[in-house]
């Protein structure tokens, strides 16, 4: 058993469930310089992490009294990663909840199983098989978004180039809010950024655009000639 102080403590993590998704994750985690506990059932997995990470442990996650022999409510975060054995996630996420852990997040499979582990207490579900997939789609539907922040399921905010046609214009004169839903939120420009550009400002090639629409509408501006 160990125990870590909250006082003064670095930021750290448990992740439970040494898979591929599980392993990647801690050893990101461990670059960052995440004090982290990886928990896995499988001694092998839980053996072959031990030196890359803080802390592993092997035990059943869903037995609350194993948990507890580990201190495990000295993290105020805990990722299950368990990816293969549902019901495992499920029953190991209600149990960390009911122990009071402040924030877990669970990884799901499939959507169902988001609903599932959401309604159990779930803080936060990941679906890293699906987020990929729809990564890959956004990228091939709309090749000049450089990067994009989901704000909910419908609308996000992106980096676009600005595209040629819309060069050599004012904001004014592309009006893109009444046309398309977008607002530009900054224009940059080489070194320069331009925050809340004014509708005077001349759009120039290579403009790097900074808005705002739904996912619908970004991906229909992004793809103008």
């Amino acid at each position: 058993m160990f125990s870590i102080s909250r006082r003064n403590r670095p930021k750290e993590v448990a992740i439970i469930g040494l898979g591929r998704f599980g392993a990647s994750l801690a050893r990101a985690l461990m670059e960052y310089h995440y004090n982290v506990l990886g928990i896995d059932q499988d001694a092998n997995r839980a053996q072959n992490l031990a030196d890359e990470l803080t802390h592993v442990a092997i035990l059943d996650s869903t037995n609350e009294d194993a948990l507890r022999e580990i201190d495990i409510m000295a993290f105020d975060t805990v990722i299950v990663a368990i990816g293969a054995d549902f019901e495992s996630n499920v029953l190991t996420t209600a149990t960390l909840k009911n122990m009071g852990i402040p924030y877990v997040i669970s990884k799901a499979v499939t959507r169902r199983q988001r609903d599932i582990l959401l309604r159990v207490g779930a803080d936060r579900v990941v679906q890293p098989e699906y987020d990929a997939g729809r990564r890959l789609a956004e990228e091939m539907v709309a090749p000049t978004v450089l990067e994009r922040v989901h704000l909910g399921p419908d609308h996000s905010v992106a980096e676009i180039v600005v595209p040629k046609s819309l060069t050599s214009r004012t904001l004014a004169q592309v009006d893109l809010r009444s046309r398309m839903g977008i607002t530009v939120l900054l224009i940059k420009r080489g070194d320069q950024l331009i925050v809340s550009p004014a509708a005077d400002t001349i759009l120039l090639e290579g403009d790097l655009l900074l808005v705002l629409g739904s996912n619908e509408e970004l991906v229909s501006f992004s793809n103008l000639p």
